[in-house]
């Protein structure tokens, strides 16, 4: 019995400790953790001081951490992503003619056979397809994509993920920028991707690209933003996002998404032989343009005539200029908005409208996106004194631009598939001429307009619709008048045959 009792008191006693021990722990344990709050941050962690002077903890910025998977955005992201087919009609040469000939050079006996069948020289039309990629922007159907993938199409077909088959139709093009708006029509709800901020995009963040490379749609690839501001010499308004999300040919004009599925770049370019390294158009620059060929099918903006250049570190110290900002005139177009407001070559524009120019980007860009007719306030260096000047800004008309810069230097390719030159004595005597007054035609298109009429290099140009034309600039002038499937009729003057009358439709 006594041992009993023995037994129950010395396990109490027991408890008791254990129960003590624990409580000990416990209070130490509560102490240190006081007692660390200076302590170092841990791995992966940094430390910042606030007003008070004590340090505190945050953690890493979640675009640091990798994510653990993709599969919920793309597929949020894929149904608004479309496959887009498209068939344009393309004419090639006989592919027979190097076979008419005997192999001692004489006729040879099948050219009767030929010439039935293909004609001499005859041309063949044939279907060339092409694939490319697209998103829808809105419930009414209209997609973004790029110019390359749908122009000179006769037929697009636009096939989303759930296999449905649309005719689309072309609102609007922009070559310079080579973005693209096309629509079809659902009366049911129609997927649609979120537009972000692509001016919030840092460099090393993740992004995901979706399209068809090579034909297989619906393809998700993941990468980083590698760079931004890329100007690659693709055109004027060069500012592409630089990813390494793997994007191949038929990726083109498919979305470039953050982590949050808004779209913040237009997936476009890639470098031949490149690994890693793909170009898209930043969703703020395509935003505008999206929005002007919705509302008018194409796309207006700002001129101010004149050609310029970054500034040259030694350039900007033989003039003077401290900083080194500004961009160059280096020319002005006689008659354009920049002439008539005084701008001189040699001038450094440095201010419109009160905001810096740093480099001949940021001037086109400024000046793009400016209303036609509205007045801007230029600041310019000249000889080393500010001048301010007041211009009234044009429309950019790029036909024009590309006419009056080649005829600054005698010669102007146009869209009828023709180069003209001012009729100099060395190029009346190459060509066998007397005149001395006219454009003439130096070299030819064989697939353009002018070749299909009947246009020969050799030929003068001396009127375009019962004007006269002395010079290059006349001729590119009366042309850029002519607009589109509106047909010119041009008096040419031959040698050894005379004048002849060719009649063309843009």
């Amino acid at each position: 019995m006594w041992l009993d009792k023995f037994a129950a008191i010395k396990g109490q006693k027991a408890v008791f400790i254990v129960l003590a021990i624990a409580t000990i722990v416990l209070v130490f344990s509560c102490f240190n953790s006081l007692s660390d709050s200076n302590a170092q941050p841990a791995v992966g962690q940094k430390a910042i001081t606030d007003a008070s002077g004590f340090d505190k903890e945050i953690n890493p910025p979640e675009t640091r951490m990798i994510p653990e998977s993709f599969s919920d955005l793309a597929e949020m992201a894929s149904p608004a992503v479309v496959n887009i087919q498209t068939v344009r009609t393309a004419k090639t040469k006989n592919m027979f003619r190097q076979f008419r000939r005997g192999p001692s050079g004489d006729d040879d006996p099948m050219e009767d056979f030929f010439n039935k069948f293909f004609g001499p020289n005859q041309q063949r039309e044939f279907k060339q397809r092409s694939l490319g990629s697209g998103f829808i922007i809105d419930k009414e159907g209209y997609i973004v994509t790029n110019n390359h993938v749908v122009q000179d199409s006769d037929k697009i077909k636009v096939i989303l993920k759930n296999e449905k088959e649309y005719n689309a139709e072309i609102i609007g093009r922009d070559p310079n920028t080579d973005l693209a708006l096309i629509k079809i029509k659902d009366k049911n709800n129609l997927p649609v991707l979120k537009l972000g901020n692509s001016d919030a995009l840092k460099v090393g963040q993740w992004v995901v690209a979706i399209g068809s490379p090579f034909g297989l749609e619906h393809t998700v690839t993941a990468g980083i933003v590698s760079a931004k501001g890329r100007v690659i010499g693709s055109g004027p308004y060069d500012d592409y996002i630089q990813t390494d999300a793997s994007i191949n040919p038929g990726n083109s004009g498919g979305p470039l998404l953050n982590m949050n599925g808004e779209v913040i770049g237009i997936n476009t370019i890639i470098i031949a032989g490149g690994q890693g390294i793909g170009f898209a158009i930043p969703i703020n620059l395509a935003g505008g343009i999206v929005d002007q060929l919705k509302k008018y099918g194409d796309v207006t903006r700002g001129w101010l005539g004149v050609t310029i250049q970054d500034l040259p570190a030694d350039i900007s110290e033989y003039l003077g200029i401290e900083d080194g900002k500004g961009v160059l005139v280096s020319d002005v177009i006689p008659g354009d908005p920049a002439d008539k407001a005084g701008i001189r070559s040699k001038d450094i524009i440095t201010e419109i409208n009160d905001q810096k120019i740093d480099s001949s980007r940021t001037l086109l860009k400024i000046v793009a996106a400016m209303s036609v007719g509205k007045s801007a306030k230029i600041k310019v260096l000249r000889n080393g004194k500010e001048k301010i000047v007041n211009v009234e800004i044009a429309k950019r008309l790029d036909e024009k631009i590309a006419s009056a810069r080649d005829s600054s230097r005698g010669q102007s390719d146009d869209d009828i598939g023709i180069r003209v030159a001012d009729l100099t004595p060395d190029i009346a005597r190459n060509f066998n001429i007397s005149d001395n007054e006219g454009a003439v035609v130096v070299a030819i298109d064989p697939d353009g307009l002018a070749a299909e009429a009947g246009i020969v290099p050799g030929d003068i140009i001396k009127e375009i619709n019962h004007q006269p034309i002395k010079s290059v600039r006349e001729y590119a002038e009366e042309l850029n008048k002519i607009k589109k499937d509106k047909s010119l009729n041009i008096l040419l003057r031959r040698n050894k045959v005379g004048y002849i009358l060719v009649k063309i439709s843009k």
